[in-house]
């Protein structure tokens, strides 16, 4: 009879998760507010916990991390599911390296996906998040939502408009922006140097490294809450909603 065979232990990989990352350090001096502006109420509640619920109501997300300037004493309490980090940077780009690094120490392995997205974006709902993970999930890349720029574009010179750009093939930016957790920590590595010099989201990163990330349409009413005026509009839709 032939001899068995040998039993050797299996592995199989460990799961890819998603991971959402929210870059909360910024002092929002544009919104003309005495407060970082991710903590003014809006419709009851201080606006990142806006933005905190609809990304907690993805199931696919496994860990929710908000980083934070060091000192930072708005958060006595934390929601569940919810971690906070005190490594904010001076630049939007710096507090999410920061978090990436952070992610990374923790375990997270660099073939997880993480979903970073703008705290002052109040209004994202479950369903534009989870449309975003179907898009990208699969993606060799990874992408963001965006929006095709629906207005006309004026290059302002002194003052007074020196040229009208072509719309056409344009699209702005939204988040989240959703990538690979050791790409999108590389890329940001690479910039680093530089004081992270044009780098204005992630996926500028991921353009610099030489990949296009992937356009997703999004929704106008995801949009960032940055002039005094954006806070009645934002308090307006959330209402709306309840």
């Amino acid at each position: 009879m032939p001899a068995a065979a040998a039993e050797y232990p299996t592995t199989s990989p460990a799961p890819v998760r998603c991971h959402a990352l929210l870059p909360c350090a910024g002092s929002g001096s544009r919104a003309g507010a005495p407060q970082p502006k991710q903590y003014q109420p809006v419709a009851g509640q201080p606006m990142v916990m806006h933005t905190l619920a609809a990304l907690r109501a993805v199931s696919r997300i496994a860990r929710c991390l908000l980083v934070v300037s060091p000192g930072d004493a708005f958060w006595t309490t934390v929601p569940a599911g919810v971690e906070v980090l005190g490594v904010g940077g001076d630049t939007r780009a710096h507090s999410v390296f920061n978090g990436l690094s952070a992610l990374r120490a923790s375990g997270a392995s660099d073939n997880d996906w993480v979903l970073v997205h703008d705290a002052a974006r109040c209004l994202v709902t479950p369903q534009e998040i989870d449309g975003l993970i179907d898009a990208c999930l699969n993606d060799p890349v990874g992408g963001l939502l965006a929006l095709p720029l629906p207005d006309t574009l004026k290059v302002e010179r002194g003052g007074r408009v020196a040229a009208t750009l072509d719309r056409s093939n344009k699209w702005l930016a939204q988040t989240p922006q959703m990538f690979r957790l050791g790409p999108l920590h590389a890329a940001l590595a690479a910039c680093e140097g530089d004081g992270f010099a044009g780098i204005t989201d992630e996926a500028s990163a991921i353009e610099q490294a030489g990949l296009q990330p992937l356009l997703v349409k999004g929704c106008a009413r995801n949009f960032k809450v940055t002039y005094p005026e954006d806070f009645a509009l934002a308090e307006a839709v959330l209402r709306s909603r309840s």
